[in-house]
This record gives C-alpha cells, sequence and structure tokens, in this order.
C-alpha cells in the first residue's frame, strides 16, 4: 500500500458542508478474562455502539504499527492523521500547552507525577493515591519558582496528581532521559544526557529533584515527584491547513487538549462529565465541521486494573452516543487511542476497534463493537493514520486523484 503524506491529502482536500465528528475511548481496548473469556467492550452492555456498528464499516487500528506500545500523543495523532513516527511531541509539551503555558522558544517542558516513596526511597504508587488538583496545587507552590545556575523552574499543577515543570534559560536541551521508572518497587532513576549538549538540563533536573525530595519528605501521601517527557513546543502542519476544516477539541484532560491544540484545534471550554463534554458539543455544533471529543474514565479504570469499573465506563459511555448520532453528523468515528487492558494496568500493543459512519460507507456484517466483532468487519486491520483520510472521503470532503 503507497505511504500517503500530508503534503499529498492537503492537494486533494477541500472545504464543505458536511461535519466529522471523532470520538476516542482512551485506552478502549483490552483482553478477555478467565472469567467470562469476554473483554471488558465484550463484557460492556453497549445497545448504542452496537446500533451504530452496525450501520457503519468497522475493524481494528494498530495506532503506531503491529506489537508497538503507544504512549497516549503517539496514539492520537495517529487518529489525526499524523504518522506517529515522524511526528513526536513529548508529554511535558502537551501538560504546559494543555494549561494554557504560554511556552518560550527554548523553554524545556516535562510531565510530572506526584508518587509515594517508602523509606528505602522506592516508588510504592505512581500516582500517590491520585490525590486532588487542590493538594497537588499546594505541592507546585512549594516547588515554583526554584532557580538553579541560572535557568527558571515552574512547577505547574495541571490535574489530580499530574504537574508540569517548565524550565527557562539559557542553552537548554531536551535530550535527556525520565526520572519515572514506569513501575513501582524502583527508586526513582537519574535524569542522564543522552547527548553533550543536554548535559547541563540533566544535572539541573537532578539538582531540582534532589531539593523536591528534601521538600516534600514531609508530605502524605505524595512525598515525591516523577518527570518524563522532557520536550519543547512543537511545529507541527495544522489540521486547517491540511484537512481545509474548521476544527475544534472538546476533551476535559489537559493533556488532550495540548494535543489538540500542538495540531491547530480551537479547544472549546468544557466540564468534566461526559454529559457536559456532550452539552458543548451541542451549544458548538453549527461552528465547526470537525470535532475530536476524548473520554478519559476508561483508560483510568483500566490503569487502576479494576476490570469491572472499565466496564461500567464504557456503558457509560454507551448512553451518551444518542447525544452524538442525534447531531446527525455526515461522518462519526469511534477509536481509541491505545489498548488499556485492566490485566495489564497499562497501555498495551493489542489493536483497537475502530468504526466509521456515513451515508457513503460500506456496512459490514458487524453488529457488536468489540475486538472480536471488529475484525471481521470491512476494514480489516488498518493503521489508525488511515482513518483520517477515510473520515475525509466519507464527507465528501477529498478530490479525485489524477486524471
Amino acid at each position: 500500500m503507497v505511504n500517503i503524506n500530508l503534503e499529498f491529502i492537503k492537494e486533494l482536500s477541500k472545504t464543505t458542508p458536511s461535519k466529522i465528528v471523532l470520538l476516542v475511548i482512551d485506552g478502549m481496548g483490552g483482553l478477555p478474562v478467565c472469567q467470562s473469556g469476554k473483554t471488558e467492550l465484550e463484557a460492556a452492555f453497549t445497545p448504542n455502539l452496537d446500533t451504530l456498528a452496525a450501520r457503519s464499516i468497522c475493524g481494528l487500528s494498530d495506532p503506531v504499527s503491529p506489537g508497538i506500545t503507544p504512549g497516549s500523543a503517539p496514539g492520537h495523532l495517529a487518529l489525526f492523521g499524523y504518522d506517529p513516527v515522524t511526528y513526536r511531541i513529548g508529554r511535558g509539551a502537551l501538560e504546559a500547552m494543555g494549561i494554557d503555558y504560554p511556552l518560550q522558544p527554548g523553554d524545556i517542558a516535562a510531565r510530572g507525577n506526584f508518587c509515594t516513596i517508602d523509606k528505602e526511597g522506592l516508588v510504592t504508587d505512581r500516582r500517590a493515591g491520585r490525590v486532588s488538583t487542590e493538594q497537588s496545587s499546594k505541592l507546585c507552590k512549594l516547588l515554583n519558582n526554584m532557580d538553579i545556575d541560572g535557568v527558571n523552574i515552574l512547577a505547574l499543577p495541571v490535574k489530580d496528581h499530574r504537574m508540569a515543570l517548565v524550565l527557562r534559560g539559557d542553552n537548554l536541551n531536551h535530550d535527556i532521559t525520565d526520572s519515572d521508572p514506569q513501575q513501582t518497587g524502583m527508586a526513582p532513576l537519574k535524569v542522564k544526557a543522552n547527548s553533550p549538549e543536554a548535559g547541563k538540563t540533566a544535572d539541573i533536573v537532578n539538582e531540582f529533584l534532589d531539593r523536591a525530595k528534601d521538600i516534600l519528605s514531609g508530605y502524605s501521601p505524595a512525598n515525591m515527584l516523577l518527570l518524563r517527557g522532557f520536550d519543547e513546543k512543537p511545529q507541527f502542519p495544522s489540521v486547517s491547513e491540511i484537512y481545509k476544516l474548521k476544527p475544534a477539541a472538546i476533551a476535559s484532560y489537559p493533556m488532550y487538549r495540548g494535543l489538540a491544540r500542538a495540531v491547530g484545534m480551537e479547544i472549546l471550554k468544557t466540564g468534566p462529565t461526559m454529559e457536559d463534554e456532550m452539552a458543548t458539543l451541542k451549544q458548538n455544533y453549527d461552528k465547526y465541521d470537525y470535532f475530536f471529543i476524548h473520554i478519559k474514565e476508561t483508560d483510568a479504570r483500566g490503569e487502576d486494573g479494576d476490570f469491572a469499573a472499565k466496564v461500567k465506563a464504557l456503558e457509560h459511555v454507551d448512553k451518551v452516543i444518542p447525544e452524538i448520532t442525534g447531531l446527525k453528523p455526515d461522518v462519526i468515528i469511534v477509536a481509541g487511542d491505545h489498548s488499556t487492558p485492566a490485566m495489564i494496568k497499562g497501555h498495551s500493543w493489542h489493536p483497537v476497534p475502530v468504526l466509521i459512519y456515513s451515508e457513503w460507507c460500506r456496512p459490514d456484517n458487524v453488529n457488536q463493537f468489540s475486538e472480536s466483532a471488529c475484525i471481521c468487519g470491512g476494514l480489516g486491520r488498518i493503521s489508525a493514520k488511515d482513518i483520517m483520510p477515510l473520515a475525509m472521503a466519507n464527507a465528501l470532503k477529498l478530490n479525485k486523484y489524477g486524471a
């Protein structure tokens, strides 16, 4: 199959009145449990998703490539039509942009988790029990505005246990490793430079983490900080430029607002619940022709390892599907950025169910939106970055190629 690049799509794209809604159910894919032999999605009661699947063309998508476990950023960039291997962005830049922090050229940003360490300095909870935003805001104030070797360090609260760290100064370089070991039972890692130019930045971050450990030592459960995803503000071609769309993003979590902002979407103010997001969609439906809607709850329950809670979260998503279909968009895509099986308690490499509905699609024989059903669908197993051109085609927004 030909590898289609963004410049090629840009040449074919055209503006039309038709509307596209992309619903991303974060961490949607799962694995079957021994008791039932069903995944979370197969165990959930989802009559609305099933009805929509029966009117759609379905399949499974690989966010990056078969066997590769994706982070949230590459998973979403692929759904927006960007090759996630070519277009890369660190978690830190996303977190900072997601809270509307004005990153400047030369700034280095990292995503932080407040965590819990024991007396031996080993991580016992990477999320410190998901402490509240109010608690993490107080801890950020203790760490904020630190100066190390002429570099100003800003600690910015994001949501719950999450925060963003921004380094501002001369001759900084983002090419450094994470301090987050990504598992419990290990001590936070020393940050290392991947290149000679990044040595100064690594030293400054390690000094900051040493100070943070002392400052936070008397607090509970959040008594330490883990950092990952060091990066600068990216320069990507915009969705408007490539696809000739007027795009809007509806996401309650800052990181996903940052991702949408990185590709030029307008960020709509919304509340924290799915119902809030649906209300925002309705209020703004006439103003845009492309909507990205993000659902976080499913991923969080998968990372908790709570199979039953993830099933309930998927059933919650199903209940709001009529809010979307009732608006009668020309194209509806339901997809996931990656799988988060409860039994793994984290992201995995397993392909994710996807459906594309339009008047112009060829409905297949799939009548249940699930992993085992969608593998038999007309889309087969596709790369997630190919979903956006299919959405554009089904919205009649692509001109014919060639004579």
